[in-house]
């Protein structure tokens, strides 16, 4: 069931994607039609353009102020699917435990698995889907606000600091701050984690995309990265303090018994 359940949330994040990117290079105005425009899209860029105008016409702290109270809106999802995320890795051991005693391949056997899992779940009041929900509410927030960004015509023609919002940064300090944040935001969500090569793997692969894009992407994207990067690693420490400081110790005790 956990596989199928993966299986569409993957197919809908995907169709979120591709709907984006048909209309990638179009502007967003109050004429573009569709759900995607009509409800996400289009409303995130009125706010940053509202916000633009309270914040004396700067585009560049406009997109500060919106990226913070974006990820503020969806704070309580992503703390309910971390919460749900550590309820899940409390009780690997006894799942681990159930699977070796289930070992047989047979249907019954399958089936008294099943069973005493989904025991095992309602005795320390945990849903293995409930963590999926709040990916799926955030990915259509997250993906539009980016697309109101790339899509906003009147913030292309504005200046930040050193850059032009509507151009790649000229020396690359953006897209290096997003690649390093990236880093560290990866590396803090995997903390107190069950060890995982392939995960190991995205925290290096993560950020040399994220480097890669920002490099070649207009910096008003760059910078809302790296503004939404520094936002979760925050986020991500003080949720995961106890984990964070644990996978730290175990680190540290490692390489001295080295």
């Amino acid at each position: 069931m956990n596989k199928k359940f993966l299986l569409i949330v993957g197919l809908l994040f995907l169709m979120t994607i591709l709907t984006g990117c048909t209309e990638f290079n179009q502007p967003i105005t109050s004429e573009s039609d569709g759900i995607w425009n009509e409800f996400i899209v289009y409303p995130l860029s009125q706010l940053i353009i509202k916000t633009a105008a309270f914040a004396g016409g700067s585009y560049g702290i406009s997109i500060i102020i919106v990226t913070i109270l974006v990820r503020l809106v969806i704070l309580p999802l992503m703390i309910k699917q971390t919460k749900n995320s550590k309820a899940m890795q409390a009780i690997q051991p006894q799942m681990k435990e159930l699977q070796q005693k289930y070992s047989s391949k047979d249907q019954k056997t399958q089936q008294k698995l099943q069973e005493e899992t989904m025991k095992l779940f309602q005795e320390n009041k945990v849903n293995p889907l409930s963590g999926c929900f709040p990916l799926i509410v955030q990915m259509p927030i997250l993906i539009g606000f980016y697309h109101a960004i790339s899509r906003t015509r009147e913030i292309a023609s504005h200046d930040f600091l050193w850059f032009s919002l509507g151009q790649p940064d000229p020396i690359y300090l953006l897209p290096i701050l997003a690649g390093v944040t990236t880093f560290f935001q990866t590396k803090l969500s995997m903390a107190g984690a069950p060890p995982n090569p392939q995960m190991q793997m995205m925290v290096w692969i993560m950020p040399v995309m994220i480097l890669v894009f920002a490099i070649n992407f207009p910096a008003a994207l760059s910078l809302y990265w790296v503004v939404g990067n520094i936002f979760t690693i925050i986020q991500t420490y003080f949720i995961k303090g106890p984990e964070i400081k644990n996978a730290s110790q175990t680190s540290k005790a490692g390489g001295a018994k080295k």
